[in-house]
């Protein structure tokens, strides 16, 4: 493709162009390798792309599109905002995938992940080809793509989008963060239908004030990004979305005056059990394979949105019984032992009481919850966090997340602060891989070990360097040389 060809779809954005050549791939990473590559010099919090446009050219960058010109020997496209000029740059260079894609939105603070795998399922069940983007990782079908984000950056989201369109996608299911939202990663795209899942403390590092966040979520339910909306009734913040709201909607919940809710709710280890009703009208019996009131949302949620892509409620049922659990989410590990081990992504205050109250339903003995908290993120969380757990476990172990650049102490005693007044037992132990080692050596008949905060990634930041903890093998490791295996 042309630069001035590609240029025309920067629209607004687009100021003016010195020189043409063939473009042939794009990218706003200088370090990629490129043949006749296209750089876009990206201006952020943290890094000026412009600086780093030398390093893009000589790894095959041809051309550059920048907000003020460069003394650079290559084409460039003057445009007043690259990262907006990127969106729709990218959508024009790959064809304009999402165009041919039906495409199912999800967002919230927490459950994004959950329900974008069970409206997968739905769909599948439902007989179309399915990819899914989201925090786990991006799939076709039954096969994972790397991702680094829960929404994907434009270049990266739209050469997902092609591929997903070349292997016959018909439809996405997709997590849509408030990072996305806030940094403009979807525009120009148009999503079939748009889930509200909840809204509680996370990401204030971001949007500073619950306000601010909010408004962020609530500016995905218009007529520029959805046709559709499916919003949770029982979330207190979901009226100020409803009010005013220029599509079609429904509502579900577990209180009867949801559009889609559920009665006669049964937990267990095992599972979930509910019926849900559907319009006042008909009913139908679900059997979830995965445990907690928080996955009877999500399943209502699911539904919700399978209903709005013409999904028969039978093959809503089948689908969401077919899902058998999702990476990280309440994943109760084999581990062959008189107490059970549980891992859960729960990194914010709402997830953490969430996970504890549903396994508070079906404790045998004691709750022993293991966490931390990121580092560079949200401090203010951290002392609440810490309260739960102080009142809500029977033993709390406080140990490093992903301290990032920050020193992993001053983390554990920001939840000191929370964890110490509510008299709760608790053990400080920063280095995790030992946390754990010494969870699963207190661990007693009846016990559950809640792993919370990394769930599925298999990485520690520490100090800016990932390196390799998966604690799904990790527990099976120290577990091995416990039992003199190793």
């Amino acid at each position: 493709m042309k630069l001035s060809e590609l240029a025309r779809a920067a629209g607004h954005e687009l100021i003016s162009v010195k020189g043409d050549c063939e473009i042939r791939d794009i990218s706003m990473n200088s370090r990629q390798k490129m043949n006749d590559g296209l750089f876009f010099c990206v201006s952020g919090a943290r890094f000026d792309g412009h600086k780093f446009a030398g390093e893009a050219i000589g790894n095959g960058a041809a051309a550059l599109v920048v907000e003020h010109y460069l003394e650079c020997d290559v084409p460039q496209i003057l445009v007043h905002n690259t990262r907006l000029a990127m969106n729709g740059m990218a959508a024009a260079f790959f064809d304009y995938p999402a165009n041919k894609l039906k495409i199912f939105g999800v967002t919230g603070t927490k459950g994004k992940t959950t329900t974008s795998y069970l409206i997968k399922s739905i769909l599948e069940t439902a007989g179309y080809k399915v990819g899914l983007i989201g925090t786990t990782g991006n799939m076709i079908g039954n096969r994972y793509l790397k991702s680094e984000f829960t929404t994907p950056e434009p270049i990266d989201l739209h050469r997902t989008f092609r591929q997903m369109v070349d292997e016959g996608v018909q439809c996405v299911s997709m997590e849509v963060s408030a990072h996305a939202i806030e940094m403009k990663r979807l525009e120009g795209i148009c999503f079939e239908a748009g889930c509200y899942t909840n809204l509680s403390q996370d990401h204030l590092d971001l949007f500073g004030t619950m306000e601010r966040y909010f408004e962020c979520k609530k500016s995905f339910f218009t007529p520029k990004w959805i046709n559709n909306a499916a919003l949770n009734v029982d979330e207190e913040t979901t009226g100020r979305i409803m009010d005013g709201i220029k599509v079609p909607y429904s509502t579900y919940g577990i209180c009867e005056n949801a559009d889609i809710y559920a009665r006669d709710i049964e937990i267990s280890e095992n599972g979930v059990s509910f019926v849900m009703k559907l319009f006042a009208v008909s009913e139908y019996p679900i059997h979830l394979k995965m445990t907690g009131m928080f996955n009877v949302y999500n399943a209502l949620a699911a539904a919700a949105v399978g209903l709005i892509a013409g999904v028969s409620p039978e093959d809503i049922r089948k689908g969401l019984e077919a899902v058998k659990g999702v990476p990280g989410r309440c994943e109760m590990l084999d581990t062959h032992t008189d107490y059970k081990v549980l891992l859960d992504y729960s990194h914010s205050p709402d997830a953490l009481e969430n996970i504890l109250t549903a396994v508070r339903q079906f404790a045998r003995g004691r709750v022993i919850s293991l966490f931390g908290c990121g580092g560079d993120r949200d401090t203010g969380k951290r002392p609440i966090m810490g309260e739960i757990s102080g009142k809500m476990a029977d033993f709390t172990i406080l140990t490093s997340d992903n301290p990032r650049t920050e020193d992993p102490m001053d983390i554990l005693n920001a939840i000191e602060e929370g964890i110490r007044p509510t008299g709760g037992m608790y053990k400080v132990i920063e280095n995790r891989r030992e946390a754990i080692r010494y969870a699963l050596t207190i661990g007693r008949e009846g016990d559950i070990i809640v792993l919370a905060g990394k769930g599925h990634e298999t990485y520690q930041e520490i100090m800016g360097v990932k390196r390799p903890f998966n604690e799904k093998t990790i527990v099976q490791e120290l577990l091995d040389e416990m039992n003199g295996k190793a």
